[in-house]
């Protein structure tokens, strides 16, 4: 399977968002995290006070107005179905354009996506990615929504204030 998105960024990136590699419902939905069931969106809409962003295109300027950058460590790979777990013959994206962009921080959502980093990224990066956890609606049991939102408040905090206001 090949990744199927283009990297969301642009010159005022300074977070740069990875998750491990997108669920069938996110390639049908054509974004970033898009099972309905997914807590991504809502998280970064209550971490950031806003309104939930609802159409890919509020997503991609919901992001970019953060400063945030989203992609995947993966380019390519065997998956079955959305389980991580089952992740083989691994190929990572490049990361380089959006480091040459002015990405300064890296997260990670969940541990998979943290391990194939570290893995694959973090010698050609030089930049050690902070662990989020997973969003996916198998987490729940783990991480109920106001303990993700909780973990979720360092982007807040590491975004540049002035980025808000060009929009």
């Amino acid at each position: 399977m090949t990744h199927p998105f283009a990297p969301v960024f642009d010159e005022y990136s300074r977070l740069l968002i990875l998750g491990s590699f997108p669920s069938p419902r996110s390639r049908q939905n054509g974004f970033y995290y898009g099972h309905p069931q997914n807590r991504f969106w809502p998280v970064l809409a209550a971490v950031f006070a806003e309104e939930l962003p609802r159409t890919n295109e509020e997503k991609h300027a919901f992001v970019l107005k953060h400063g945030i950058a989203l992609w995947d460590v993966l380019a390519s790979c065997t998956i079955t179905g959305a389980a991580d777990s089952s992740i083989r013959e691994e190929r990572a994206n490049d990361l380089t354009p959006l480091i040459k962009a002015g990405i300064k921080r890296i997260y990670v959502t969940g541990k998979t996506a943290h391990l194939l980093y570290n893995k694959h990224c973090l010698s050609l990066t030089g930049i050690e990615a902070v662990y989020l956890p997973s969003t996916s609606p198998a987490n729940r049991a783990h991480w109920p929504l106001e303990k993700l939102i909780k973990a979720y408040t360092i982007l807040a905090e590491s975004t540049p204030p002035t980025l808000a206001s060009r929009y």
